[in-house]
């Protein structure tokens, strides 16, 4: 563990905080959003846990995750479709509350909030298991083909798990408006997926055997 890598860290976190505050408080008009104070809650209170988890335990996958920096150019556009989708699940969500569109009770709130943290504990669980994990589509040095545990079950449980955070996500905030907009997700996906398999097949030896062996993406089953 490093000072400056704690630093980045610790700026990157408050930055995020700060940010979706404002994405969510500001078309609110209200400090009195009670599921934007949830969703604040149970997204970065675990982020935080895990953060200090990776700096202590695993601080190279900390800075893997830190300094990422996508160099494929069809990834730039799934990230920046990305970006639009979460910037209007946000505003739309804070715009649903200020508005009284269409308001979820609170136990279907409760029920997304408890999906959200399976998801996250999934989420956890898929770092720990795949040390070579990267917000970027690369192939590392010294990397070899991870197939067990969730990786046995389908080839990329990471989209697994952010499949159903961020779907979860406008449940939780309240707002099916907002749910509907992160749909959007899954196509994006899907091309990130398609990419990131091309990506693996030319340079990560035995993973043509693995998509052999481990037939689902996703959902078991299903995709």
């Amino acid at each position: 563990m490093t000072v400056k890598l704690f630093f980045q860290a610790i700026a990157k976190f408050l930055l995020g905080l700060v940010l979706i505050g404002l994405l969510l408080f500001l078309p609110a008009g209200s400090l009195q959003y009670w599921n934007a104070w949830l969703f604040l809650g149970i997204l970065f209170i675990p982020m935080f846990a895990a953060g200090i988890v990776m700096m202590c335990k695993n601080p190279e996958l900390l800075k893997k995750r830190l300094n990422a920096k996508e160099e494929e150019t069809e990834q730039k556009a799934v990230l920046a479709l990305s970006g639009v989708m979460f910037l209007a699940a946000f505003v739309v969500a804070g715009l649903n509350f200020r508005f009284q569109w269409i308001v979820l009770p609170a136990w279907a709130v409760w029920i997304g909030a408890g999906v959200f943290l399976a998801a996250y504990l999934m989420y956890a669980e898929v770092l720990r298991e795949n040390t070579y994990l990267s917000r970027t589509i690369e192939v590392q040095e010294d990397q070899k083909v991870v197939d067990t545990g969730l990786y046995g079950i389908v080839r990329h449980p990471m989209y697994s798990a952010t499949l159903f955070l961020f779907l979860s996500m406008g449940i939780v905030l309240g707002s099916p408006i907002s749910f509907a907009i992160l749909l959007c997700y899954i196509p994006i996906i899907a091309l990130r997926i398609k990419n990131e398999e091309k990506v693996l097949e030319e340079g990560l030896v035995g993973y043509k055997e693995y998509k052999s062996r481990v037939k689902y993406k996703v959902i078991p089953f299903i995709w």
